[in-house]
């Protein structure tokens, strides 16, 4: 047993996170996203929200500083539909990891961002447009 990790975290998607290096791809889809389909790697979360995932997976996940946009939610293709779920995704970032900018993709060009991520969770989350990547920064060993 280890101390001060989210049970929400399965042991499955702890070992990815930690294979993941500078620059890999996680991608958290909802449960209407084909994770099975595009997916390289499939780490299955059913029953579990995005938010709450997000928010675990941030605990030890830095977001790569070395690009615009560490952070991709897949575009409703309306302006004027913004899922809510995406305030929750931004509270949880500037969290704990301070402001970030966010790519919008268009559907089918997040399908095929999916297709080269390191892995994809598949999550039981219900909100429409959920899905969401994020890219990979460098872990920093405190001092």
């Amino acid at each position: 047993m280890l101390k001060n990790i989210p049970p929400i975290l399965s042991p499955a998607l702890l070992k990815l996170l930690d294979e993941m290096g500078h620059g890999d791809e996680l991608v958290l889809g909802d449960a209407n996203f084909p994770a099975a389909a595009l997916g390289q790697r499939l780490v299955r979360a059913d029953g579990h929200g995005i938010p709450e995932l997000l928010d675990a997976i941030l605990t030890f996940f830095p977001l790569d500083s070395f690009v615009e946009c560490p952070v991709g939610l897949m575009d409703t293709g309306d302006v004027n539909v913004r899922p809510p779920i995406w305030q929750e995704y931004s509270k949880c970032i500037l969290r704990r990891e301070g402001d970030r900018h966010v790519e919008m993709l268009e559907r089918f060009a997040f399908y095929e961002r999916t297709k080269t991520a390191y892995a994809v969770v598949a999550t039981g989350e219900t909100e429409l447009y959920a899905n969401i990547i994020l890219k990979k920064g460098v872990v920093v060993a405190d001092n």
